[in-house]
C-alpha cells in the first residue's frame, strides 16, 4: 500500500494557477502510473490527468483541462504534480491523487491509495 498526501491546494482568482503535489514514502511509488482526480460538492469524482509510471507518458487528460493542466512526476522525489494554470470557477473541486492498479486509464475503479485530498476553490 502506499501512503500519499496532496498539498499546493488553495484560493485562487480566476485565470489564476496552482500547483498541487501528492507524494510518498513509499519505495515502490517508481513502480505505479498516477492519477489527479477531483470532486467538486454535489459531483462525483473525476478523472483529471494521468501518467505512466516512468513520467514519459502522459496518458490522459480529460477534456476540460486540456491545455490548461500539465500532470508530470520526479520518481526521485516520489512526487507526482498537477500544474494547473488559466484556473475557472468551474474547476473549484478537491483535489485528489491516487496510484494506478487496474487498465483503464480513465476510470477511478481503477485507482486506489488515495490520498486525502487538498482543496482548491478558485473566485470568479
Amino acid at each position: 500500500q502506499v501512503h500519499l498526501v496532496e498539498s499546493g491546494g488553495g484560493l485562487v482568482q480566476a485565470g489564476g494557477s496552482l500547483r498541487l503535489s501528492c507524494t510518498t514514502s513509499g519505495r515502490t511509488f517508481r513502480e505505479y502510473a498516477m492519477g489527479w482526480f477531483r470532486q467538486a460538492p454535489g459531483k462525483g469524482r473525476e478523472v483529471v490527468a494521468a501518467v505512466n509510471s516512468a513520467g514519459d507518458n502522459v496518458e490522459y487528460y480529460a477534456d476540460s483541462v486540456k491545455g490548461r493542466f500539465t500532470i508530470s512526476r520526479d520518481n526521485a522525489k516520489n512526487t507526482v504534480y498537477l500544474q494547473m494554470n488559466s484556473l475557472k470557477p468551474e474547476d473549484t473541486a478537491v483535489y485528489y491523487c491516487a496510484v494506478r492498479t487496474g487498465s483503464t486509464v480513465n476510470s477511478g475503479s481503477s485507482y486506489g491509495d488515495w490520498g486525502q485530498g487538498t482543496q482548491v476553490t478558485v473566485s470568479s
